[in-house]
């Protein structure tokens, strides 16, 4: 089984989107489009009558990356970054953007955010379902893995330390639908959302002028919302530890790892939403904001800015935090709301 699928779809968490349309009179065409790739399905929306032809080129664009961000695929991009020995390695523009992304988030952070734990996370079992729990042994010597501070990017270069494997299965669905969205612009659409695999991006206000309405899942109850969020133009992302796991001996291991402990993070949090405007940000924060913690993720937004947040934690509160129209829709939560 395609193991990047996997590896994206354990970085990043289901959003349920509740899109209330009232388009009752609006004249622009609504096209919709559903695919599946890396592992997850995609709803694309669009308006106006380049809608068609912009999402095609989407579809295309995600298509193409999918193939080329695979890791265990010979012929994927990923692939041969992660086997050239050292050599420097020219990358495509989105595989670059991405990097840069990622090591501003991983410097800042102190690195929570790290693309080389790909070793640790197949190590888990995360990658071909095979799980295990490493011993204490392997789990010291896991620890000396990650080494993103080595990764260098030069614009379209790239070089790292032989051995090192990258996975961009925290930021390259964000990523995506923020090319998306960029897509869409150069055909001219000016309302759009595209949902995937939860990863959400909209273009624009929808086609009456009103917010977009996001469903945030309920992390005890994943058919439900815990919330929804207005928003104009901006991306919405969650990570959470409710969607992939295993359960052995008695203790339940997520797909979440915090590269100092080689492990799933243990911060207290059971799922972060992040609203930014960049998909690509939004998706590294989501994790990196996870394996931080409530009081770490506070404290960085309030130095670093730029994105607003919904945390829950794993003693039953919803931390909502700046401006957010947020509404709360689930029982048993205490909400609390943050400057």
């Amino acid at each position: 089984m395609n193991s990047m699928k996997h590896t994206s779809t354990c970085c990043k968490i289901l959003l349920l989107v509740c899109l209330l349309l009232s388009l009752t009179g609006c004249s622009e065409k609504k096209v919709e489009k559903q695919i599946f790739a890396m592992d997850t399905y995609m709803t694309l929306n669009a308006y106006g009558k380049n809608a068609e032809a912009g999402l095609s080129d989407v579809i295309a664009a995600i298509n193409a990356a999918s193939a080329a961000l695979d890791p265990e695929i010979e012929k994927s991009d990923v692939y041969a970054l992660n086997h050239a020995n050292g050599t420097p390695t020219v990358v495509s523009s989105l595989i670059a953007n991405m990097l840069t992304t990622a090591k501003t988030v991983y410097e800042q952070t102190g690195g929570a955010l790290d693309l080389t734990v790909y070793p640790i996370v197949k190590a888990w079992g995360f990658i071909d379902s095979q799980h295990t729990v490493p011993t204490t042994d392997q789990l010291e010597a896991l620890k000396s893995v990650p080494c993103f501070d080595e990764v260098v990017v030069d614009i379209n270069t790239v070089t790292m330390p032989d051995g090192t494997e990258l996975s961009f299965g925290a930021v390259a669905k964000g990523a995506l639908a923020e090319q998306s969205a960029q897509i869409l612009k150069e055909y001219g659409v000016e309302h759009a959302y595209m949902s995937l695999g939860g990863n959400v991006q909209t273009v624009g206000l929808k086609p009456d002028g009103s917010k977009w309405r996001i469903g945030v899942q309920d992390p005890n109850n994943t058919s439900d919302y815990l919330g929804i969020v207005s928003i104009g133009e901006q991306a919405v992302v969650t990570s959470g530890s409710y969607q992939r796991y295993f359960e052995a001996d008695g203790k339940t291991y997520h797909h979440i790892i915090d590269p100092a402990t080689a492990a799933p993070a243990e911060s207290g949090l059971v799922s972060v939403t992040i609203v930014c405007d960049s998909g690509t940000m939004a998706d590294c924060l989501s994790t990196s904001m996870f394996i931080l913690g409530e009081d770490a993720a506070l404290a960085y937004r309030a130095q670093y800015g730029g994105f607003d947040m919904i945390m829950v934690t794993e003693d039953g509160r919803v931390i909502v935090t700046g401006d957010l129209e947020f509404e709360e829709t689930a029982d048993g939560y205490i909400y609390e709301y943050v400057a």
